[in-house]
């Protein structure tokens, strides 16, 4: 009876124990359950941001590009400058010793090309000082946008403009014209920095879709009305915002420049947005240009 009772008490421990090790084995199990979970969103956060940084990197490159090109041109002026130059002083020399050719006439071809050297190094300033005002345009205004999802607001520079696209979908419900209070609060953001940029001149342009509006659309015939409406009403929330209005254009350009040509849901929707198109005014660069 003893032996019995003994023997059945071992078998109750053991269970005991079993029972504990699989408790124990469980826990373990969710905590790396967790860890891996929150690894994963880590690494969801991490490639979302190499992304982004890939797009930033794409955006210098092709700025580079664009400084290089505008540089080799600037090279290619000087050279013919300096060929111009070499041409006149030989000619001179010819002359001189054939004409007798007065020491005025030389310091005048040495004056001109020094005046010559003056303005392109002035060109080369302005160009510089508007590739740097771009850059930090571009940086001030993505800051001030940085909240909001990539589909509904992209911000790039092109030919020395900097672009910000903003989707129907931010800012308009389909065939209206009366802005959501989420595409507001961009443009108001979008405002605060204009304000501050004073040499910034803005272009509103609106673009649909090909798909017609529905018949019978109060105050509109077209795409063209859609487009025009829809440009002006934001230049009206830039303008009540602060921006001078005699900075601001607006415009409509309808369905004639998409992005995708494709006629699927997808390009469509792509090509329903508006561009605000943010240029640094030239003023300078185009006195240089005419003098030169």
């Amino acid at each position: 009876m003893k032996k019995n009772l003994l023997r059945a008490s071992v078998f109750l421990l053991a269970g005991s124990m079993t029972l504990s090790s699989c408790v124990v084995s469980k826990k373990k199990y969710e905590d790396l359950m967790a860890r891996k979970n929150a690894l994963e969103v880590d690494k969801s956060g991490l490639e979302k941001q190499k992304a982004t940084l890939e797009q930033q990197k794409a955006s210098l490159e092709q700025e580079k590009s664009n400084l290089e090109q505008e540089r080799a041109k600037l090279e290619q002026q000087k050279a013919e400058y300096e060929q111009s130059l070499a041409q006149a002083l030989k000619e001179g020399k010819s002359l001189g010793e054939n004409l007798n050719m007065s020491k005025s006439q030389i310091e005048r071809l040495n004056a001109d090309l020094k005046a010559r050297e003056q303005r392109l190094a002035e060109l080369q300033r302005v160009l510089d000082e508007k590739e740097k005002a771009v850059a930090n345009l571009r940086n001030s205004v993505s800051k001030a946008l940085l909240g909001f999802n990539d589909k509904d607001l992209t911000i790039d520079v092109r030919n020395g403009k900097v672009y910000v696209s903003l989707a129907e979908q931010l800012l308009f419900n389909s065939g209206s014209t009366k802005v959501d209070p989420k595409g507001v609060d961009a443009l108001k953001k979008l405002a605060a920095v204009l304000k501050e940029q004073q040499d910034v001149n803005v272009l509103v342009e609106g673009h649909t879709d090909d798909v017609p509006i529905a018949r019978g659309t109060v105050g509109m015939q077209d795409n063209w009305d859609l487009s025009v409406l829809r440009a002006t009403e934001i230049t009206r929330i830039l303008a009540n915002a602060g921006v001078d209005p005699q900075r601001v254009t607006p415009s409509g350009r309808s369905k004639y420049v998409p992005l995708d040509g494709a006629t699927t849901k997808e390009a469509r929707q792509k090509n329903r947005r508006t561009e605000i198109i943010l240029t640094p005014k030239l003023d300078e660069l185009f006195q240089i240009l005419e003098t030169t």
